[in-house]
C-alpha cells in the first residue's frame, strides 16, 4: 500500500529503499549547507576558507564519482553504497571532532558533505543506475521526479532544522557545542542509511556485474552533454547553498534561524517544481523543460544580486527556487534515455564527474570574491553563465528531439547513434 502511494505506476518496489535513503541524506544535506558557513565562522575561519572547504567537498566527491565510473563495475553497487554510507558516518564524526582548518579540509575532501542544493555525492550515480533499472519510459521520468521530489522536500525540512543550534541556546547549551551536535547527528544518519542499504537485494557472490560499455555508440552525445553540464555546474558552484547562506549573512545580516526558514520555503518551492516537471515534460518535451524553466530562474538570480533590500532579494530568490530545479529529473531521464542499459552506470558517472569537477572549482572563487567585498559578483556571474548554458544546450540538441533520443536508446546497434 505504501509503495503504491510513493512509487509511480510501473516502478519496481526495490526503488522504495533508494527513496528512503535519499530522504535521510537530503535531510542532513539541507541543514549542513546552512550550518557549514556558520560553523566554520564560529571556529574562527574567514569567508575565503568557507569557500575553500566547499571546493574541497565538491572536488573529493567528483574524484570519488570518477573512481566509481572507472572501477565501480568490479564491485556490486550494493557494496559501494554500503561503503559510502559508512564514509558518511565517518565524515560527520570527523567534522564534529575537529576544529582546525587543515584537518577539516582533509575530512571535507575525502568525506560526503554536500554544500549545494542538489546531490553531488558519490551516492548519486550509484542510485541513479539502480533507479534506471527499476522503471522504463515515462515511468522512469516519473521515478526520477519522485526521487528529486523526495530529496527537495527532505532538504527543505533539513534547512528548517538549521535553527536548532540557536534554539537550544535558550537551555544554556553553548552554540558551538550545538553546532557540533548537528554533525554528530549527520553521522547517526549515515549509519541509518547503511542499515537501509542492507535491504537492497544482493546478487549471487559468483555473479559479478559486466564492465560498463565504453560509450561507443553513445559517446558523442554523452560527451557533448557532459561539456555543457560542466558550464552549468561551474556557474552553480558560485552560489551553492553554503555560499548563498554566507551571502545572506554578510549582505543583510540574516540570522541563522531566518536563513534556515528561507531555505525551508525555497526547498518547498523546489519540491513542488519536481511534481510539475514530468507533467511539463510530457507537454513540451524533456529538453524544452530543461531550458525554458532555467532561463527565468537565472534572471531572478541576477535581479536578486542587484536588489536594494532584503524582502525583494528573498522574493526573487524564492521565485528562482520555484524554477531552477525543474531540469533535474528531466536531465537525469534524458541522460538515461540516450544510452543503452549496459552504459547507464558509466553515463551517469561520466556526466556527473565533469559537473562535480566544474562545480568544485567555483566555490573558492565565490568565497574569494566575497572576501574582496564584491558580494554581488558571484550571483551575477552564476546567472549569466547559466543563461549561456541553456541557450547552447537548446541550440545543440533541439534537432535531436526527445522522441529521437528514446528511439536511439532502444536501438543500440544503430550506426548513426
Amino acid at each position: 500500500m505504501i509503495a503504491r502511494l510513493i512509487l509511480p505506476p510501473g516502478a519496481n518496489r526495490s526503488a522504495l529503499t533508494l527513496l528512503g535513503a535519499r530522504a535521510l541524506r537530503a535531510f542532513t544535506d539541507g541543514y549542513v549547507a546552512v550550518l557549514l558557513p556558520a560553523y566554520l565562522l564560529a571556529l574562527g575561519m574567514d569567508v575565503w576558507m568557507v569557500g575553500l572547504l566547499s571546493t574541497a567537498t565538491l572536488l573529493g566527491s567528483a574524484l570519488a564519482t570518477l573512481a566509481v565510473g572507472a572501477w565501480g563495475h568490479r564491485f556490486h553497487s550494493r557494496r559501494l553504497l554500503l561503503a559510502a554510507a559508512l564514509l558518511m558516518a565517518a565524515t560527520g564524526a570527523g567534522f564534529a571532532g575537529a576544529s582546525s582548518f587543515w584537518p577539516l579540509l582533509l575530512i571535507a575532501f575525502v568525506g560526503t558533505l554536500n554544500p549545494s542544493s542538489g546531490d553531488v555525492s558519490v551516492f548519486l550515480p550509484l542510485e541513479h543506475a539502480r533507479l534506471a533499472e527499476a522503471a522504463q519510459g515515462e515511468a522512469r521520468t516519473s521515478l526520477f521526479a519522485h526521487y528529486s521530489l523526495t530529496g527537495a522536500l527532505c532538504a527543505a525540512l533539513g534547512a528548517l532544522a538549521a535553527a536548532v543550534p540557536d534554539g537550544v541556546a535558550a537551555y544554556g547549551i553553548d552554540r558551538l557545542s550545538a553546532l557540533r551536535g548537528m554533525f554528530v547527528f549527520y553521522a547517526v544518519v549515515g549509519m541509518a542509511v547503511w542499515l537501509l542499504y542492507l535491504r537492497l537485494p544482493e546478487p549471487p557472490s559468483h555473479e559479478l556485474p559486466p564492465p560498463p560499455a565504453p560509450l561507443g555508440t553513445s559517446r558523442g552525445i554523452v560527451l557533448r552533454l557532459a561539456a555543457l553540464f560542466s558550464v552549468d555546474a561551474f556557474a552553480g558552484g558560485l552560489v551553492v547553498n553554503s555560499l548563498l547562506a554566507l551571502w545572506l549573512f554578510e549582505r543583510f545580516g540574516l540570522s541563522l534561524s531566518a536563513a534556515g526558514a528561507f531555505f525551508f520555503w525555497a526547498g518547498l518551492l523546489t519540491a513542488a517544481s519536481q511534481l510539475v516537471a514530468p507533467l511539463l515534460a510530457r507537454r513540451i518535451g524533456l529538453l524544452n523543460t530543461m531550458v525554458f524553466t532555467h532561463i527565468p530562474a537565472s534572471i531572478c538570480l541576477i535581479l536578486a544580486a542587484l536588489a536594494p533590500g532584503l524582502p525583494l532579494a528573498l522574493g526573487l530568490l524564492l521565485m528562482r527556487a520555484a524554477l531552477s530545479q525543474m531540469d533535474v529529473p528531466t536531465r537525469s531521464a534524458y541522460v538515461m534515455a540516450v544510452v543503452t542499459p549496459p552504459e547507464r552506470a558509466a553515463a551517469a558517472s561520466f556526466t556527473a564527474v565533469p559537473r562535480s569537477l566544474a562545480s568544485a572549482l567555483s566555490p573558492s572563487l565565490g568565497g574569494a570574491l566575497f572576501a574582496a567585498g564584491w558580494l554581488a559578483a558571484p550571483l551575477l556571474a552564476c546567472g549569466l553563465l547559466k543563461i549561456a548554458y541553456d541557450l547552447a544546450l537548446w541550440r545543440s540538441f533541439r534537432a535531436l528531439g526527445d522522441g529521437e533520443v528514446d528511439k536511439r536508446s532502444s536501438q543500440p546497434d544503430n550506426p548513426e547513434h
